[in-house]
């Protein structure tokens, strides 16, 4: 259970941050999904993310489950153990940690423990160029649909192209049938507002000139990239694994691997994410104070 025994520490996480901490993020993480300023920024009001901002500055946040939490913005091989430990001071646990960082955690005094809903599911590339093989035979049948009916082309997301992919993103919201509040349309928006501040990359999607579907990406380090956002008509059959699809065979030989991020616990995400059977689930590890009844799971 989280022991929530303070207020988060810092100032609210903003834009003018970004320099302060984004080339302090690409080297570590090891690819997971909040190691990238734009994964941040754009959900800071779910996770009331601060910086407090020193010579080893912290991203202090709460967690979905609502565990007070620490996200290490430097080299953990770079700091004293004490310091690591005196830190955690008032808060449940560091977070998200990669597997690779554990090792600069003396089991003796932490305990290691992983929510399976905060795992980052993970794809390789070529998985999407033709969507080879049994298991993915639904998602090939869905990319041939689409090929047959829709003449598809495709346009960058940039100023020229943004009032298309708001129209998607009403109409998507539309589709699914909820308020804003239950789902991740304003940061969404917010992404598609500041996409040069963030410097993320999109890709919108056209069957004679009618925007289908729109792609918000972001290089979370070299090889890999995050998908944030993926949005479509629901009409439209196909359009998901056409965007994927076609991603894959503009960006295979930069990028090995794709990440889509976690499914925070959701039923739908977690079917429609395992239905694309990921290569690997990047966990994400909490790393609290030992005490007389803690152990360590993984």
């Amino acid at each position: 259970m989280p022991t929530s025994r303070k207020s988060l520490s810092g100032e609210p996480l903003g834009l003018h941050h970004q320099a302060t901490i984004q080339e302090r993020l690409v080297p570590l993480g090891h690819g997971l999904s909040e190691y990238c300023f734009s994964n941040l920024f754009l959900f800071r009001h779910v996770h009331q993310y601060r910086l407090i901002d020193s010579q080893f500055p912290f991203i202090s946040g709460l967690t979905y489950d609502g565990s007070l939490t620490l996200l290490p913005v430097f080299g953990l091989k770079n700091v004293n153990p004490g310091y690591l430990k005196e830190s955690l001071t008032g808060y449940d646990c560091y977070y998200p940690i990669s597997k690779e960082d554990l090792s600069y955690f003396d089991p003796d005094c932490y305990t290691f423990s992983v929510n399976r809903d905060d795992s980052d599911y993970v794809y390789s590339t070529t998985k999407f160029l033709d969507y080879s093989g049994r298991k993915l035979a639904p998602k090939k049948n869905l990319l041939t649909q689409f090929l047959t009916l829709c003449d598809p082309s495709i346009c960058p997301l940039n100023f020229d192209t943004l009032q298309d992919a708001v129209s998607v993103l009403d109409q998507w919201l539309g589709d699914v049938g909820k308020e804003k509040a239950d789902t991740d349309y304003d940061p969404c928006r917010e992404a598609l507002s500041n996409l040069d501040k963030l410097c993320l990359s999109g890709i919108v999607y056209y069957d004679n000139q009618k925007p289908l579907g729109f792609l918000i990406t972001k290089e979370v380090i070299p090889g890999m990239c995050v998908i944030h956002f993926a949005k479509g008509l629901r009409s439209i059959k196909g359009i998901f694994q056409y965007m994927f699809h076609n991603f894959a065979h503009k960006h295979s030989e930069r990028y090995h691997w794709i990440n889509f991020e976690q499914d925070l616990g959701k039923p739908n995400f977690r079917k429609t994410k395992k239905s694309y059977h990921p290569d690997k689930l990047l966990k994400k590890y909490r790393v609290s104070i030992r005490t007389k009844y803690t152990r360590s799971t993984g």
